[in-house]
């Protein structure tokens, strides 16, 4: 009996590895074909509709992109949001979930429920619009911040995970004269570094990614982000709108410029992700047992 059910489990775990295989390998396909693609030449890329290693490598693509100053404009917004934001959601996100991890603090009930009801409804989009105007936010970057500082999806695991510190760590601090201010960063913040990279990853990903807030709230275009640009560049059939330095003379097919764009446009916020890996794991299911 204990032989079969160890040679099921293998088969299992077997069955399991193959089946995460070809996931992996659906995953990575489209992405391989972009960036593939990004360096193909002409005469490849017109012969063939879809390729993975292309036979000769070209850098026009890219070489058009990089002669543009719209790319790194767009580049330089994106990095700013997304540092600025990230840093800016994860300390606002904190601060509340110690907040709501003490139990006699008043109103907390309240506010919790609140927050639950806002996972289900939100205000949408016309709301959130006249929000933004009312606080006069318009065109400027901090609309892109601001509004939805906090994810609660996010807050309730962090104020989990919070609310899992022994209360005796706290109360030692308190009587060695801490406030509340530092016990949250100087014990509860390092303690929560796990958690903290995670959403942080989460929050950033979250901000690169994001564009249509930008074209509801942004009209100048040279505070548009990177991911406004890539979305312009669809369907404007790969005219980013500035070839004055570009050598004109080489034609670049518009699906290699979008290809480039997409794979220039992945890479930064790609990076970041060895970093904090060893952190997906843990970070998550700290806050996930407690409620």
């Amino acid at each position: 009996m204990f032989y079969e059910n160890t040679l099921s489990q293998k088969i299992g775990q077997l069955v399991l590895c193959v089946i995460l295989m070809i996931i992996a390998v659906i995953t990575i396909i489209p992405l391989i074909h972009v960036v593939g693609s990004s360096f193909a030449t002409v005469e490849e890329l017109s012969q063939s509709t879809f390729m993975l290693i292309p036979t000769k490598f070209s850098f026009d693509a890219y070489k058009y992109i990089f002669s543009t100053n719209t790319f790194f404009s767009g580049l330089r917004v994106s990095l700013i949001i997304t540092i600025g934001g990230t840093a800016i959601k994860m300390v606002v996100t904190m601060m509340l979930a110690f907040a709501l991890a003490h139990k006699k603090m008043p109103g907390r009930k309240i506010i919790n429920i609140a927050i639950l009801i806002t996972l289900v409804f939100s205000a949408g989009m016309i709301p959130n619009f006249i929000n933004v105007m009312n606080l006069g936010l318009r065109n400027k970057l901090w609309a892109l911040i601001l509004p939805g500082a906090v994810d609660p999806f996010n807050l309730i695991l962090i104020r989990s995970f919070v609310m899992s510190i022994p209360e005796e760590i706290e109360e030692s601090a308190k009587l060695d004269g801490a406030n509340e201010a530092r016990i949250l960063f100087s014990i509860i913040a390092p303690l929560s570094l796990a958690s903290i990279a995670t959403f942080s990853l989460f929050y950033a990903v979250a901000i690169w990614n994001s564009y249509f807030d930008a074209i509801l709230y942004i009209n100048d275009p040279a505070k548009y982000p990177l991911q406004v640009l890539l979305r312009q560049i669809v369907f404007m059939a790969g005219n980013i709108g500035d070839t004055s330095s570009m050598d004109l003379s080489v034609y670049i097919p518009p699906r290699t410029v979008r290809m480039a764009v997409i794979t220039a446009a992945t890479v930064p916020i790609l990076l970041v992700y060895p970093f904090v890996q060893k952190y997906f794991t843990k970070g998550v299911m700290l806050g996930s047992v407690k409620g």
